[in-house]
């Protein structure tokens, strides 16, 4: 952790090492995921469409292809300024966070590497998430907008291509908290029973 960082807060930090009781970053992550993950399966069903409708008129589901491409649009929009958040309190809860040495996670990489890692990964996915979202605007408004299916094959298979790298990152993530126990002080304190706002008084 940054001293001066620690000399600023002072006594604000938490049983977390953070200046508040719950982690953020893992549920804006969370909310990141299933933005993301939403718009590229409906804009999958939405190509699908013609094959599926069958589908919805037997199970009498009033469904257009228009409204499919919709969720999808406006799913990417979220997640591309939520991601902005999620990236940002990231940082800010590494700058935070106080990494053990000498310890290597399951895919044999040390604590303050995997944290270098996921940050990287981080920015990478914010990038991506935001050319994702351009694209997927420019077919809506202008390339395909006269077209039923309104998105391009390449762009289904770039967004599958990022729940690949997203996995990764998620598991960087999840290898701070399991096995390096970065912020989740709170959280051992729980399952052992105790309580945690006891301990910040």
């Amino acid at each position: 952790m940054n001293p001066e960082l620690i000399r600023q807060l002072g006594d604000q930090i938490g049983i977390n090492g953070l200046p508040y009781l719950i982690p953020i970053h893992p549920n804006l992550v969370h909310l990141t995921l299933g933005l993301f993950i939403v718009a590229i399966g409906f804009d999958i069903v939405g190509a699908f469409f013609p094959l599926e409708k069958p589908m919805f008129r037997f199970l009498a589901i009033p469904a257009t292809r228009s409204n499919f491409f919709d969720v999808g649009w406006y799913n990417m929009l979220g997640a591309a300024v939520i991601t902005f958040f999620t990236a940002a309190v990231g940082f800010y809860e590494m700058l935070l966070a106080q990494p053990p040495v000498n310890i290597k996670s399951a895919w044999g990489i040390e604590a303050m590497n995997t944290m270098l890692w996921h940050g990287v990964g981080g920015m990478l996915i914010l990038f991506l998430i935001v050319v994702m979202a351009v694209w997927r605007g420019v077919q809506r408004f202008y390339w395909r907008k006269d077209v039923s299916r309104q998105v391009q094959w390449l762009y289904l298979l770039a967004g599958l291509a990022i729940f690949a790298l997203m996995f990764v990152q998620g598991t960087l993530g999840a290898q701070l908290a399991a096995e390096f126990g970065v912020h989740i002080n709170a959280d051992r304190l729980l399952r052992n029973g105790q309580n945690p706002n006891i301990l910040l008084r």
